[in-house]
């Protein structure tokens, strides 16, 4: 297992392994008979590798729902249903702003500069991303259009929506995790029946 080393380690802090965010971990995870070592090794702590319905992303899932498992899940599950709305309304500014037809999807490539150009001339674009950018989930403090859109970036990177592959270069690449997003407000709306939809604007619910 020391080989499988590092990529325990991210499954273990929580990270979310998609061809885009490490390429090598997500090719060893194709391999049934690495899964099925990693799900040996995982049992004793009570967790299991899960990937979403597509297996475009894989992450870990506990094995046994016993008492501390379910107060960790109720955590995580707060913290991201409190990110949810933020999060649809940045997919659906991303649809707005660069005119595209559908959502953002693993590998596409986003670039601030394009956000800051449309925005500027779009003033109704321009009032959204400020409310985006100073919603409690992204934080920004500033009036400013390039620090907001600076901070909103930082953030999705920072929760592993986006990777930065250069430091250097404002590009940014979207990974699978958008995908277990979508999978997981589609859960919640069509089988826990929590009030998603109602909280959330017409425009994104069109988007699922």
């Amino acid at each position: 297992m020391v080989e499988l080393g590092p990529l325990l380690e991210k499954l273990l802090a929580g990270g979310f392994i998609c061809a885009v965010s490490d390429e090598a971990a997500f090719r060893h995870l194709q391999e049934e008979a690495t899964r099925e070592r990693i799900d040996a090794y995982l049992r004793p702590l009570n967790r299991r590798l899960a990937s979403n319905a597509d297996g475009s992303v894989h992450f870990l899932a506990w094995r046994a729902l016993d008492e501390g498992a379910r107060e960790q899940l109720s955590r995580q599950l707060a913290e991201t249903v409190g990110s949810l709305l933020p999060l649809l309304e940045w997919l659906q500014l991303v649809q707005e702003a660069l005119g595209r037809d559908g959502l953002a999807a693993p590998g596409d490539v986003l670039k601030p500069a394009d956000f800051s150009s449309r925005c500027e001339d779009n003033q109704g674009l321009r009032e959204r991303l400020e409310r985006l950018a100073t919603d409690p989930f992204f934080g920004s403090q500033s009036d400013q259009l390039d620090a907001q859109l600076k901070q909103v970036f930082k953030r999705l990177r920072e929760h592993g929506y986006l990777i930065q592959p250069h430091a250097d270069r404002q590009y940014y690449v979207v990974t699978g995790k958008i995908d277990y997003l979508i999978d997981l407000v589609r859960f919640i709306r069509d089988e826990e029946n929590l009030p998603v939809d109602d909280q959330a604007p017409a425009a994104q619910e069109s988007l699922l």
